[in-house]
């Protein structure tokens, strides 16, 4: 699995991208391609990685461990159309559709 984030936009290769935001406390993620709804989560630092405790649509709870990509420097941006979402971030892309969500280097 594979997330990548430029700027406020963001894709996950689970299969949804969208959009953050942040309250002070809880950032959201704002489901906007993909599959449908919000989760919120909250953010740690353990040495290099970044460990998320959140709440799905659902109202589940999950815990991940993000770790940075190596090639990761270099050009960012988001694209996005009717039914469609992709980030890049240095040689890393994540496309996002109604159907999947699938991720490539370049």
């Amino acid at each position: 699995m594979v997330w990548l984030q430029a700027g406020s936009y963001y894709a996950d290769s689970r299969g949804f991208a969208g959009t953050t935001s942040f309250d002070g406390s809880q950032v959201h993620f704002h489901h906007v391609t993909g599959e449908p709804g919000d989760d919120t989560g909250t953010f740690r630092w353990e040495g290099t990685n970044l460990v998320e405790r959140g709440t799905n649509p659902d109202g589940s709870t999950f815990l991940e461990i993000w770790t940075p990509l190596p090639g990761a420097d270099g050009a960012t941006g988001s694209w996005s159309g009717p039914d469609h979402h992709v980030v890049r971030v240095g040689r890393h892309v994540v496309h996002v559709d109604s159907r999947a969500g699938t991720y490539g280097r370049l």
